[in-house]
């Protein structure tokens, strides 16, 4: 049995698959949940959450471990020039024990927290943001993650102890037809006997070309005994009918090892599934919620490095007789790369401590770091690349050759913009928090706009939600936002506070309004969407940048320069979420729609004339028809 090369479904049907995939229930309270439902409880994140003293003190002896392999071991100047990690580079991570940050000790790994590893992300991604997209593919969502969550005993006693030093893995999902929409999903594993024949291609699998063990998802026929549906498998990468058959290039990452990958007949054993038949997708979204947590984390650390740079050079370039960074013009762009920083990095702390403590469900939490990291991640990467001018534009190897200080700015610009792309598109993203923000609704009044429902459903939904509603709603009238002495403890972030708790009632009041006058229509408004979201990810990271700046005053860490950085942002940010307000209601939405009917029509190709089309030959998608491969094996193992 074989699988056609695209499979075709209805929106209906795509948007079931992505339903029944995500986890129903919350178990535990949410933070971000509670602030789009216009409630700030600020009792789930202040006192900020603090870790434990054994994990600290392996966190940090680690990283000082780390840090000086990354200062004398890692070249990242060559690895972007080479396009490739050397493999002695590889070597001196295993042996430092960085597959296994994340893998219990007992099973040959470090145990490190959440917090220590996106720190120790963070770190080796500033040496070179190829070397911590290999360690973060291979921890946050290769195999270690859905093995730790979801994997047999003996499942985790074959395998973690070797991917915790020798073996690297990678995440097979995406196909050439299929990005983030997995009812697409055409590669096959079909059971016979003790075993599943995996047949199908994969496409941009990080770490894919050096991988010794895959995690692959592959839809299961229904049939007799077989539940079926999309699973999840612990592949070896050398199992014969496997083909890397190309090694893709980039932009940025140029050291990326990301490939397409063909199964053709591959035998996997049933004990390799990982949790039954149908649980893939699942499995997926449940390892991501954590697993988002390390690119953020590497943003905060470009962050960091931006604003070492612009300090540095703001100070020694003058012009008109002063040093640049005393023009506002200039200083603005530091001040908002200063201010950023701080912000991203107390929303990936804060979030990380909570996944430590495993107290609150932080499925948004992570959803809006990610967004949010990666969204600020690139725009201080390219006030960094305005404030150098042309010697942000020019490459390390250009400025070194004439004499100057080789500065990776440029290089920092391409790799930081796979982000806004990487494990859920800024796009996708909007639509999945706004999901999940909206869940609480859906679940008292869902069947009042499905158009599926009989009229007993729509009336039994209307009497569920008018007394959900009942409650609800009078509570977004006021609250302790509008009191002028509310979160005094904060000092001059108090006011800061109010402003969230307040406007996060705002912001549910404008998601009601949207679902009373659009109901279920209201998917199909991305646009707005997009801005609630938003909206509730500038609230959260003002949340965090309070909380972590009255943290540090309590512990005399910096307290001082921290309340400073932290007012500075939300003052920065307040700005953002009113621009963002005026747009809910003020925009181009519908017009923007017409435009787009005209281009696809063909009424403005008149516009296109005059250019010439450099593009080569060649079909938009290429063909993923399942067989046996006709390419070399581009497979390349690190020795």
């Amino acid at each position: 049995m074989t699988a056609p090369s695209i499979r075709n479904v209805s929106e209906r049907e795509a948007r079931q698959v992505a339903e029944a995939a995500r986890e129903q229930d919350w178990h535990k309270p949410s933070f971000a949940k509670e602030l789009f439902l216009g409630r700030f409880r600020l009792d789930l994140i202040h006192p900020h959450p603090t870790p434990a003293v054994d994990d600290v003190r392996r966190g940090e002896k680690f990283l000082a471990t780390l840090r000086e392999f990354c200062e004398t071991e890692i070249d990242g100047a060559r690895i972007d020039r080479e396009g490739r990690i050397p493999d002695e580079t590889v070597r001196g991570l295993k042996e430092l024990g960085a597959l296994g940050m994340k893998i219990d000790p007992k099973y040959g790994g470090l145990g490190l927290t959440q917090v220590y590893y996106n720190r120790a992300l963070a770190l080796v991604g500033s040496a070179s943001p190829a070397i911590g997209a290999l360690l973060s593919a291979h921890q946050s969502i290769g195999v270690p993650q859905p093995l730790k969550l979801f994997g047999t005993q003996e499942q985790k006693e074959t395998f973690l102890p070797r991917l915790a030093r020798t073996d690297i893995s990678a995440f097979l999902l995406t196909e050439p037809d299929v990005g983030s929409d997995p009812a697409r999903l055409a590669t096959t594993a079909v059971p016979e006997g003790d075993d599943y024949l995996l047949d199908g291609v994969k496409l941009w699998t990080t770490n894919g070309v050096v991988a010794d063990l895959l995690v692959v998802m592959a839809r299961v026929p229904a049939s007799e005994g077989h539940k079926g549906g999309i699973t999840a498998f612990v592949v070896e990468a050398d199992s014969p009918g496997i083909t890397v058959e190309n090694r893709n290039a980039f932009m940025g990452l140029r050291g990326l090892e990301n490939g397409v990958t063909r199964f053709h007949r591959v035998r996997v054993p049933a004990a390799n599934r990982i949790g039954p038949e149908g649980a893939g997708l699942k499995i997926a979204l449940t390892t991501l919620n954590t697993g988002r947590l390390s690119l953020p984390a590497m943003c905060a650390g470009t962050g960091k490095w931006c604003l070492k740079i612009a300090r540095e050079w703001s100070g020694a370039r003058e012009q008109w007789g002063r040093p640049i960074a005393e023009h506002e013009a200039v200083g603005g762009k530091i001040a908002f790369i200063a201010a950023t920083t701080f912000a991203l990095e107390a929303v990936v702390d804060l979030a990380s401590q909570m996944a430590d403590e495993n107290r609150n469900d932080i499925r948004i939490e992570a959803a809006l770091a990610k967004l949010y990291g990666s969204e600020m991640g690139w725009r201080m990467a390219d006030e960094l690349v305005q404030i150098r001018g042309g010697r942000g534009f020019e490459t390390a190897d250009s400025l070194a050759a004439r004499g100057e200080r080789a500065v990776p700015t440029e290089q920092v610009l391409r790799d930081m913009r796979i982000n806004r792309i990487f494990e859920g598109s800024t796009e996708i993203m909007h639509l999945l928090i706004a999901r999940e923000a909206v869940d609480a609704h859906l679940s008292v009044a869902g069947d009042l706009i499905d158009p599926d429902k009989s009229l007993g459903d729509k009336g039994r939904a209307a009497a569920k939600a008018g007394g959900f509603y009942a409650r609800w709603l009078p509570k977004l009238v006021a609250g302790p936002g509008q009191l002028p002495r509310t979160y005094a403890e904060f000092g001059e972030l108090a006011g800061h506070l109010r402003y969230v708790e307040r406007t996060s009632r705002k912001l549910a009041r404008s998601t009601f309004y949207a679902m009373s006058r659009w109901q279920g229509k209201m998917e199909t408004k991305q646009g707005f969407l997009g801005r609630i979201v938003d909206i509730g990810a500038e609230l959260f990271a003002m949340s965090a940048a309070c909380v972590r700046a009255e943290h540090l005053r309590l512990t005399g860490d910096h307290g001082q320069e921290a309340h400073q950085l932290a007012d500075a942002f939300c003052r920065q940010a307040r700005i953002r979420v009113e621009e963002l307000f005026h747009r809910l209601w003020t925009n181009t939405d519908a017009l923007d729609r017409k435009v787009v009917s005209g281009v696809l029509g063909g009424r403005y190709t008149w516009l296109e004339e005059g250019v010439v089309d450099p593009s080569g030959d060649g079909a938009w998608i290429a063909d993923a028809a399942p067989g046996p491969s006709t390419k070399d094996n581009a497979r390349r193992p690190f020795h």
